[in-house]
């Protein structure tokens, strides 16, 4: 019986993660993580309503963000199953982006600030 070798282990050859960085969210650090908490709550708040009265039309979501004063351009909805929406929105903010769901069970939100070397919160394409 031998003995394993000794000394650094092979590096690994699948590369998803190093090719796909650039579609990792990044986080959000100090005041912008408190805007983006803010932001989140607001949003749940403005949600819930059609929630728990069951209107999962993506049409009425993005009326109900753009009343919280998002550029109607920066807020986008879409049908996420028979009932439910998912919702993606650019606020404005340096960069604050809001992405979340909601259906029957909840309203999830989370803020993020955008991707490396892209600008926009949509999840970039392409990659190296």
């Amino acid at each position: 019986m031998t003995a394993p070798p000794s000394g650094p282990a092979a590096p690994p050859t699948d590369h998803y993660a190093e090719n796909h960085g650039f579609r990792v969210p990044l986080p959000l650090r100090g005041q912008s993580r408190c805007d983006g908490l803010a932001a989140v709550r607001r949003i749940k708040d403005a949600l819930e309503p059609l929630r728990k009265r069951g209107d999962f039309a993506p049409e009425d979501t993005r009326n109900a963000l753009t009343r919280l004063g998002y550029s109607a351009g920066k807020v986008q909805a879409h049908r996420n199953g028979p009932t439910g929406v998912g919702f993606l929105i650019d606020t404005g903010g340096s960069p604050l982006c809001v992405e979340g769901t909601m259906d029957r069970a909840s309203v999830e939100a989370d803020a993020f600030g955008g991707y490396p070397d892209h600008s926009g919160c949509d999840v970039p394409s392409g990659g190296h």
